[in-house]
């Protein structure tokens, strides 16, 4: 069973498309953000306050709330570093994949 779902824009038939155009990305990517990032972020949990500003900032929501801080979902991060730009306490840092 598919997890993706069909919608009606991406029938060609249904949408009356011409067959002979240039090939239609009509098939959902199961590539995820964090297959292509470069740099991911890691926080400082003893800097950390939980004030919520990286969760608040972050484009693909990616941030996770636990306990006493926040985490990443690294399968949807992006690795843009507005988390990190955007903390007030310095928590959080990017660092690159091969590291």
């Amino acid at each position: 069973m598919s997890r993706h779902q069909s919608y009606p824009l991406f029938n060609l038939e249904q949408a009356n498309v011409p067959d002979d155009l240039c090939p239609v990305a009509t098939d959902i990517s199961p590539m995820l953000p964090g297959d292509w990032r470069s740099q991911r972020p890691v926080i400082d949990r003893d800097k950390c306050v939980k004030c919520a500003v990286c969760w608040l900032y972050c484009p693909v929501q990616c941030v996770e709330e636990h306990a006493a801080w926040f985490d990443f979902n690294l399968n949807t991060c992006k690795g843009c570093g507005i988390c990190a730009t955007e903390c007030p306490q310095r928590a959080i840092t990017m660092i690159g994949e091969a590291q």
